[in-house]
Formats: C-alpha cells, structure tokens, sequence
C-alpha cells in the first residue's frame, strides 16, 4: 500500500513524519509551530513583528506623500492611467503601485538642433543649421500626447524651416528679410505641434551658418560683396542727399523772398510814378509853360550831372577841354543857372 493512500495512519510519509489525521488538525499543528519559532522573536512589543509592521507603515507613509516642486508639475497615474495634476507644494496620494508621480519642469526652456539642406524657390541649394527652444506647458500633454518629445519637435522642425525656405529666394534668405522668415518659421512649427496636442510652446527659433554649399561659397561671397557694395553707395547718396536737399531748400526760399521783395518794390515804384504823373499832370493843366520849362531844366540837371562839359569861348574857332568837377562838388543852384542859362542861350 502506498504510503499517501487513505487508511495507512500507522505508515511513515518519505521524509520519516507521521502524517496528521486530518487537514484542520494539520493547519492547526503548522500554525502552532510557527508561532512557537517566532515566540522568541515576535512575542515581545520589541520584536520582529513589531519591526516589520512599523517598516511597512513608514514606507506607506512615505509612499503616501510627494513635494512638487515651485517650477513643476506633477502627474498622477492610477494603475498606469491619468488620475489628476498636482500644483507645486506638499500632496498625499494612494502608495504604490496603485498610483505613482511623473514630474515635469514647466518652466525650463529645453532645446533641440537641426541641419536642412534644400533648394530654394529660385533653385538654389542652401544650407541652414536651426535651433528650436521650447517650454512644456500641459504636463500631462507633454508626457502622454506623443512620444519622443525632442525628437517630435525637431522633425516638425525641419518640416517647418524647409516650408519657409523653400518659398523664398536666395536673396531673401540671405539680406535683411532673414529675421522674417525666422518668425514664420517658429509659427508655423507651434501650429504643428499644437495640431499635434503636444502641449508645449515655442519660445524661440533661430538660423545659423545660413550659406551656400561649399562648392558655390566663392560665387556666392561675390554676390554678398557687391550687395554690401550697393548698399554703401546707396547710403552715400542718402547722405549726399540729406545735406544738399536743405541747401537747395534755403536756397530757393531767399530767392522767392528776394523775388516777392523785388516784386513789391516795383508795384511801389510804379504806384509812385503814376502818382507823381497825375500831380505833374494837374500842374501842367494848370500852368503849362512854366511845367514844360521846369520838366526840361529837370532833365537836363539830371543829364549833364553825369557828363563832361565842353566851353567854347572862342566862336568855335579853338576848343578847349576843361576837365570838370564831379556834379556833387558842385552846389545845386549853381548846377541850375548853369543850365538855364545854357537854355537860354540855346534858344531862338
């Protein structure tokens, strides 16, 4: 009969034990047992019972509390599901592995690089190193919503560079309009990523080592040295401009004061001679041999005041040139004798 089979109480099992009587009564035997070897170290408040059941508490304890720190947010996971997102400061949550902490630095600024190497929309090839800097705003979006964050990011990146340069010219790339296409470039990397529900923000999007392929760097270094050429010129002429401008602006302001000034001395003038010819009009009406007489001795005052005068004395016979005095040496009335008795004489 084996020694396992029902009805062998007297039978010894192999490893030379009585076999119990009964399965309750074996338990209760096993549990006595155990009790009597850990009596020595678990009977008393000091013992080993008591020291594991105080190691278990403190490590639910322990398990139990998170500090989120001031620039981070913390992310709750419940069996490896979303629960909830902690702010910064002290929490308590259920111990592991029921629920565990993922904590994300929001407000760290992460960096990822790339190289493109593309043609532009004048088909020329161009080579641009970028570097994308961003912030994680959603923690959880930003654990959860895709994976491989950097590598995410640094893909539409690249889409993203190679939409703007692909659209623009050399020129455009290479001149001023560089810092433009830069902007469009980080807005429309933050629609992809927003599409993408990535929950994080561009905060910065920049070019380096913008040029040419090596084997076209010459050519291109001409070009860039003749743009730099014009623009000098350019400029020169600017300055040339903004200080000959103002000189030919005063210039052409005193010549139009010089012009309404000469054109109000003329109206004037010629109100006065008109004036003055109807006065002499009214006198010559008046008395007309005595102005026709005082108009002629005027005229002639006026006429040999400026001119040598010749005296013949001897019948015409010998003439003698006398140089004489200037017409100011000579005193008004003396000037006026001379000539009316010059008139005098003259006349018939």
């Amino acid at each position: 009969m084996a020694w396992n089979e029902p009805g062998s109480n007297g039978q010894r099992d192999p490893w030379n034990r009585n076999r119990p009587s009964g399965d309750k009564h074996g338990l209760e035997q096993a549990w006595r047992q155990l009790k009597a070897r850990l009596g020595k170290f678990g009977g008393g408040p000091g013992g080993l019972a008591t020291i594991v059941l105080a190691f278990v508490l403190a490590w639910l304890l322990w398990s139990a509390c998170v500090v989120v720190g001031p620039t981070e947010s913390g992310v709750v996971l419940r069996f490896g599901q979303y629960a909830r997102t902690l702010g910064p400061g002290l929490h308590f949550k259920l111990p592991r592995p029921i629920e565990s902490v993922a904590k994300v630095e929001t407000t760290r600024v992460r960096s990822v690089a790339g190289n493109v190497r593309m043609l532009t929309r004048d088909e020329n090839i161009i080579t641009i190193d970028f570097t994308v800097q961003y912030q994680a705003l959603d923690a959880r979006k930003y654990l959860y919503s895709v994976d491989n964050i950097d590598t995410t990011i640094a893909a539409a990146a690249e889409a993203a560079v190679r939409t703007v340069i692909g659209q623009s010219t050399m020129d455009q790339i290479l001149s001023g309009q560089g810092s433009a296409l830069v902007a469009d470039a980080g807005k429309t990397l933050q629609h992809t990523l927003d599409g993408y529900d990535s929950g994080v923000r561009v905060t910065e999007v920049s070019f380096q080592n913008v040029a040419p392929p090596q084997e076209v760097k010459d050519a291109f270094d001409d070009v860039n040295k003749a743009r730099e050429d014009k623009q000098s010129a350019e400029n020169n002429a600017l300055a040339y401009a903004s200080k000959v401008v103002p000189i030919a602006r005063g210039d052409a302001a005193r010549i139009a004061a010089e012009a309404e000034g000469y054109k109000a001395e003329r109206i004037a003038r010629a109100q006065g001679d008109a004036e003055r010819f109807s006065l002499l009009l009214k006198e010559y009406r008046a008395a007309p041999e005595v102005t026709r007489r005082r108009l002629w001795l005027e005229t002639m005052e006026q006429v040999l005041a400026d001119n040598a005068k010749v005296i013949d004395g001897s019948g015409g016979r010998n003439i003698i040139n006398l140089p004489s005095a200037p017409a100011a040496a000579a005193p008004p009335a003396v000037q006026a004798d001379a000539a009316q008795g010059g008139a005098t004489e003259a006349k018939p």
